[in-house]
């Protein structure tokens, strides 16, 4: 059960299932700690014609977001009950608040009594132990809270706060929740319970023929009860519907603030790339980390989930940003790089939101010998990422701020972490962190990354340090082109070991062809990018009905079965690849079909809501691993932008891109 809507502001991060329940609550990180942990959910219930039907049973629900601001809109029908409701979701833009309108309409011809129910099923700091719900009567709230992390549960209708309540405890002692106590209507008005503690709000309606009523609920999150009831207090003050109004606004603005000019696209195309960066900005920390993606879904099969910040994903994320125009936030994770990177001038597998080292397998040591737990290209993205920042931002005083602590100390590394024989960068572990060896990919990026390098030590009058960096990315690049082409079979190996005799690993990987002409190591003319060219779309792209690219020949990866005509999964992100060659190569308008329809492609697998799976099943198109991949949504940003700076290349739009044409 992927997520199906993600909401959130930088300090808190909603997530929710098909069913409009929330699975995951993350504070005070985007990513850490996640209070509701992807096992529990926040269930939503309906009481009519004198029965109880929670939202997991007998509903018809769409899950769906607005264009213009990251809002859920979501239907649920009950032809059963008669009732139709609407949910209007929404993370308050400026604090820390959840907020929720709820239009319950009768469908019949007769008079209905409604009693519409909330639960509530915390695990405080991820952790069973130490929580406490309880009812306050004094401001009539629900409180949940452990030490310093407070959640204040309240909600109105027609100038009322909820009729019922409940706390309780779940998944303990026999017991399976609060929410069971609803099926009669009724709550026990259980005031204070500790431990694995639920708790349940009920508020009673009277709809007479086809009327709907409103009703507001909100969770105010916090670090202290004062905190939250303060937080509490504003909603109040200010009222739910204001405060949604104007967080719509707000984002309306932020994602229109450049005009840009869409042709030859259509309305699913620009939906998705407004979405994309509405997901983004969700899963971007307000410290800097961005998040591989919200959905803890994995961890219910005993693995780690994807929250955390890995270097090469938030590189590129933060290069789609800063083409985007969002150069303020791609800065803060630039900031979080610097933070974390080592003193030896590498940036380590993963990291969680708060700076700290991520899990990793990745060992120390290998065939009995020291090694690092590395995959260079998240080091050398990050600069490359950060050169084109700089070209967006001209923000100089930033990059003098972060020169020796950050570029300086990876260029440095990257120029001595480099095989004697071959000049080519040391093994490390691949983009998809399973094989150890001198991958092609990770070449290309730490060409990348010292050209990058070269270019910020140039404009700092660093001459000598500019063409340090500047040679060594040129010997790296001739060294590709020796070591790494099989001039026989007409592509790029996938990697080598020049440790063992004959270790060359032929494995066709669309990463290879990636890195070397996205990264411009070679021209896209180039002869031998040609028949890469032409052996990547043979043998990579899935021949299923559904299409779409596979990350390499093989792929076990999440695989349904064993298929000579799928290589592995299509994934999204390498499906845009092709896409994104295809615009860097198109000569005219009739070039660039190739890749509108690898962007329709990808338009055609996002959900109602918005969000975009890393990968695919290969038969029948249903999303696989993680929902969203913040990744996923990047490159839609990237290869849209790619695309419209195409268009006004050749003449084919005017000013289609205002942001890069600076």
């Amino acid at each position: 059960m992927s997520r199906f809507l993600v909401l959130g502001n930088g300090n808190i991060l909603v997530c929710f299932d098909e069913r409009a329940q929330v699975r995951d609550f993350y504070f005070p990180y985007v990513g850490s700690e996640n209070h509701v942990g992807g096992r529990h959910k926040h269930r939503i219930g309906v009481w009519a014609n004198d029965k109880i039907s929670w939202f997991d049973e007998n509903w018809d629900i769409t899950v769906q977001s607005e264009d213009e601001a990251p809002i859920g809109s979501t239907v649920a029908k009950n032809s059963q009950l008669g009732l139709e409701i609407f949910l209007s979701d929404t993370v308050y833009n400026e604090k820390n608040i959840f907020l929720r309108k709820v239009t319950v309409k009768n469908t019949e011809d007769k008079q209905k009594d409604v009693k519409l129910f909330f639960g509530q099923e915390f695990e405080i700091y991820e952790s069973r132990r130490g929580d406490t719900a309880y009812f306050d009567p004094i401001r009539h709230t629900i409180i949940h809270y452990n030490g310093r992390r407070v959640f204040l549960i309240n909600g109105r209708i027609n100038n009322r706060s909820f009729d019922d309540y409940t706390t309780g405890l779940f998944n303990i002692e026999g017991r399976e929740g609060s929410y069971t106590s609803a099926k009669n209507g009724v709550l026990p008005k259980n005031p204070i319970e500790h431990g694995p503690t639920d708790s349940v709000i009920g508020f009673h309606m009277s709809l007479e023929p086809h009327e709907e009523k409103n009703i507001y609920y909100w969770i105010t999150v916090a670090k202290s009860i004062k905190e939250a009831q303060e937080l509490d207090d504003s909603v109040l003050e200010k009222l739910p519907e204001y405060m949604m109004h104007t967080t719509r606004d707000f984002w309306r603005a932020w994602v229109n603030k450049h005009e840009y000019i869409f042709e030859q696209l259509d309305d699913a195309s620009i939906s998705l790339f407004k979405k994309s960066l509405f997901i983004i900005r969700a899963h971007t920390d307000n410290n800097g980390a961005i998040l591989a993606s919200g959905d803890s879904q994995m961890m219910m099969f005993g693995k780690d989930s994807y929250g955390y910040s890995w270097p090469r994903d938030g590189a590129l994320c933060a290069y789609a940003l800063d083409l985007a125009g969002n150069t303020n936030i791609s800065k803060r994770y630039f900031s979080f790089c610097n933070d974390t990177i080592t003193d030896d001038g590498y940036l380590m597998h993963k990291y969680r939101p708060d700076g700290s080292l991520g899990s990793s397998w990745h060992p120390w040591i290998k065939d009995g010998k020291v090694t690092l737990p590395i995959q260079e290209d998240e080091t050398a993205l990050v600069i490359y990422a950060l050169w084109n920042h700089y070209e967006l931002s001209k923000d100089l005083e930033y990059i003098e701020s972060i020169y020796n602590s950050l570029i300086k100390r990876a260029a440095e590394f990257m120029v001595e972490y480099r095989d004697e024989n071959t000049g080519l960068p040391k093994p490390s572990y691949d983009p998809w962190e399973e094989k150890y060896g001198i991958s092609t990919y990770t070449a290309a990026t730490v060409v990348a990354g010292l050209t990058a390098a070269s270019n910020f030590a140039r404009v700092l009058g660093k001459g000598g340090s500019s063409r340090r960096y500047e040679q060594a990315a040129e010997e790296i690049r001739s060294a590709i082109g020796v070591h790494l082409w099989d001039e026989e079979e007409g592509y790029f190996y996938k990697m080598l070991n020049t440790e063992k005799e004959g270790g060359i690993d032929k494995t066709l990987d669309i990463s290879s062809f990636y890195g070397l002409v996205s990264l411009n190591v070679f021209d896209v003319d180039d002869e031998r990018i040609i028949r890469f060219a032409d052996i990547v779309q043979k043998k990579l792209l899935c021949k299923t009905p559904l299409g779409g690219y596979a990350r390499y020949e093989g792929d076990k990866y999440f695989r349904i079965k064993a298929d000579v005509n799928v290589p592995g999964n299509p994934w999204i992100i390498t499906t845009l690849w092709m896409a994104q060659y295809y615009i860097a190569k198109a000569k005219n308008k009739d070039d660039l079909k190739k890749a509108t329809d690898l962007i329709q492609w990808v338009t055609k697998r996002v959900i109602p809501s918005g969000l975009l799976a890393e990968q695919f099943n290969p038969y029948n198109g249903e999303p696989i691993s993680a929902m969203p991949l913040t990744w996923s949504h990047a490159e839609f940003v990237t290869t849209m932008i790619k695309y419209l700076d195409k268009l006004e290349e050749l003449g084919l739009c005017d000013d289609c891109n205002p942001v890069n044409r600076g």
